[in-house]
């Protein structure tokens, strides 16, 4: 019974070996080092596409930092006016956390296909959306 158990043992381990040398192969037969890189070099969009998701991404994202920025102004006329009320001084030092935290990510792009499409149908249906509350705010 012993014997039986290693030959199973041994037919599983070669089993999955050739499960991971097939998934590592292209259509033709040939390896793939990195086959997780391959399938993302493979599908990338288009250069329109990705321009116009980075556009739209971009735009977006200094909508909302003007936005912020207006909204997290102290109340008063002055910058200089923000250490006479407690409450202006942390929605500027808030706001300025957030400003800062959106500004390094516009420029972190985005890293595969499929987040390149979803920034270009968001920023299609986001944007104006975003102009209209920036006008209105201000």
């Amino acid at each position: 019974m012993r014997a039986a158990d290693m030959r199973a043992f041994r037919s599983q381990v070669e089993a999955r070996q050739l499960y991971r040398e097939r998934a590592n192969t292209d259509e033709g037969g040939r390896r793939i080092m990195n086959p997780q890189k391959a399938s993302e070099e493979k599908y990338m969009p288009s250069r329109g596409v990705r321009i116009a998701a980075m556009v739209l991404r971009a735009l977006f994202l200094g909508i909302l930092i003007v936005v912020t920025a207006r909204v997290a102004s102290p109340q008063n006329e002055s910058v200089w006016s923000v250490y006479e009320t407690p409450g202006d001084l942390i929605r500027m030092a808030l706001g300025l956390s957030v400003c800062l935290w959106l500004g390094v990510h516009v420029f972190i792009l985005p890293k595969d296909a499929e987040a390149y499409r979803t920034w270009l149908y968001l920023g299609l249906a986001v944007l104006p959306l975003a102009v209209l509350c920036a006008f209105v705010i201000w």
